[in-house]
């Protein structure tokens, strides 16, 4: 039995920028009671507590929270819950590599058929210890990014652009149109590590769930940390794994007593 799943956000628990729904949240208030989780992502803290926080609490009881791990920006940050959430760690640009990789972003739209795409909000999202960019914008609706790029090959073509352009970042596919871009080695892999290190749980007791497991993808990372990972396609058939994980998790993880 699996102490702690890990899940991806977008495309995994929730469409893009969207709320977990209803019956989502409560197959992982349900999977609270049996094992850790937590939640990694590309987005911002503020879409966490948007996107999942607000869902969860609608659920359950505030104390359920000390069982839940939440890593935006792709495991650059964590925040655990001790009466509040609470910042762990924030692996923050400084303003210089801000500069250099917002830079290469415009000369990336400069360089391709972008400047005529149509766009709902900024490309370019400063999100501390990772810059963001999206290809439709930021509040772009769902159906127009499900259309623009959805076998990769466009994103594919703008990450080999970055990746020659910036070797000395890591750049991967999140969302549907979006491209992370993070220091070196600190991406999902490092937010695996973190909450090995910090939760003083192992690998191989771990379990991660997303839709971006592919070679280009931002979920692709963690395997090489060797955690056990399973590919979904969309929100329904995560929660088809969480029925799957809660009705086979017949015992709960040493560290939690009985939910009141």
């Amino acid at each position: 039995m699996k102490r702690l799943i890990v899940f991806d956000l977008d495309g995994t628990l929730a469409e893009s920028k969207a709320a977990v729904d209803a019956e989502m949240a409560a197959l992982l208030v349900g999977l609270l009671e049996v094992v850790k989780v937590a939640v990694i992502s590309g987005g911002t803290w503020s879409q966490f507590e948007r996107q999942v926080i607000a869902s969860l609490a609608a659920q359950a009881a505030p104390a359920r929270f000390s069982e839940l791990s939440l890593l935006p920006t792709c495991g650059t940050k964590f925040y655990r819950y001790e009466a509040a959430w609470l910042q762990v760690y924030s692996q923050d640009l400084s303003a210089g590599e801000k500069d250099t990789i917002m830079r290469a972003l415009t000369d990336m739209i400069g360089m391709s058929d972008l400047d005529a795409t149509r766009t709902w909000g900024d490309r370019i999202d400063d999100r501390g210890s990772q810059v963001t960019f999206s290809a439709l914008g930021q509040a772009a609706p769902l159906e127009e990014k499900q259309r623009w790029d959805p076998d990769h090959k466009r994103r594919r073509a703008l990450k080999a652009f970055l990746d020659a352009r910036i070797p000395e970042f890591d750049v991967n596919l999140g969302g549907t149109t979006s491209i992370d871009v993070t220091r070196p080695g600190i991406d999902k892999a490092y937010g695996i590590r973190k909450l090995r290190d910090i939760l003083g749980i192992g690998i191989g007791r771990m379990l991660f769930v997303g839709d971006a497991l592919y070679p280009e993808g931002n979920d692709h990372p963690v395997k090489g940390t060797g955690i056990a990972s399973i590919q979904v396609r969309d929100p329904n058939e995560t929660k088809r794994v969480v029925e799957a994980i809660t009705a086979c998790a017949d015992v709960r993880h040493p560290d939690e007593a009985p939910a009141p």
